[in-house]
């Protein structure tokens, strides 16, 4: 069987799981009291949404162990994405479980949050090199091929790139299905970039794929049930670590567009405050917030920042 077949069975084995644990996993959560807490200062409209259940990264989790787990066997460009992504959702269970179950507002304190982002990033680079037997090239788009070595510089690039990635992606996370459907989008970039290198898809870039087309029927306006951090920060290392494995860790920058201006419209929104003394540019940050405030429809979000980025990843192929 080729690793492409493999790839779609992966996607259909995650998606059935995960669509499967939708009805159990929801009122499991309920009846713990897993519920989401939304702030009396953000959006109005959002406080309808506490007390829905969160958390439900363990399904995405679940989805993609199962559907990858028939196809590890001598994948080694597979194991270390899959260490990224499950090390990164272990990271997220773990603030999650301190903000919903021990009512720890914070989770995780920064350093402890870095900390451990650290660690992971530095298991996934060991084994991406020592067993994937990446060189941590960087190709560079619409260049007709050609890569960059940056020498000793690509270890912190790499740190850099990966927790990066994973918060642009942990502040997408703040609409129905927001993160979910662009992320989509981005695992299928990936998929279809490594079939216009001439190189095998990876099953677990398939798992993942399916895991969310399975998650998204719970988590579709309105949602029934939230990825949480646990969720959120695995998509992060998922799209990082397929980047690095296909040697696209610049495609990031095109493919994720949307993670990035996230993450830039609370970067700058957070200076300018500090700067002016209280003033804002956006009315709130990330930018999805603000799109909402300026009356946009959750769906009418969702639906553009996913447009944008199929436009973004037809680009980036072109670029590869």
């Amino acid at each position: 069987m080729t690793q492409t077949k493999e790839t779609m069975i992966a996607a259909l084995i995650a998606f059935a799981v995960c669509a499967a644990l939708g009805p159990w996993m929801i009122p499991f959560l309920r009846r713990l009291k897993m519920g989401q807490t939304e702030r009396e200062e953000g959006v109005a409209s959002h406080l309808k949404k506490a007390g829905t259940p969160t958390m439900g990264g363990l399904m995405i989790l679940a989805a993609v162990i199962v559907g990858s787990i028939p196809f590890l066997r001598g994948d080694e460009k597979g194991i270390p994405v899959l260490i990224l992504t499950l090390g990164f959702g272990m990271i997220g269970f773990l603030d999650d479980y301190l903000k919903v179950v021990l009512h720890r507002s914070d989770g995780l304190i920064a350093w402890q949050k870095l900390l451990l982002q650290i660690l992971v990033t530095g298991l996934f680079a060991f084994f991406a090199v020592k067993y994937a037997g990446s060189e941590l090239l960087l190709r560079i788009p619409f260049s007709g091929g050609k890569m960059a070595d940056i020498g000793v510089l690509a270890v912190p690039l790499l740190f850099f790139a990966v927790i990066g990635t994973v918060n642009g992606v942990n502040f997408t996370d703040g609409l129905d299905g927001l993160a979910a459907s662009v992320t989509a989008v981005v695992a299928v970039f990936f998929l279809l970039a490594a079939v216009f290198l001439g190189k095998e898809p990876l099953p677990v870039g398939g798992a993942v794929f399916g895991a969310l087309l399975g998650f998204m029927l719970y988590n579709a306006y309105p949602a029934r049930i939230f990825m949480g951090d646990t969720g959120s920060l695995a998509l992060g290392g998922f799209v990082a670590g397929m980047a690095y494995i296909y040697e696209l860790p610049l495609f990031i920058l095109l493919a994720g567009l949307v993670y990035l201006i996230e993450v830039l419209s609370v970067m700058i929104q957070v200076s300018y405050f500090k700067i002016t003394h209280g003033k804002r540019i956006f009315k709130m940050a990330p930018i999805h917030h603000h799109f909402e405030l300026c009356g946009w429809s959750e769906t009418r979000i969702v639906a553009v920042f996913t447009a944008v980025t199929a436009v973004c990843c037809l680009i980036g192929l072109l670029a590869v």
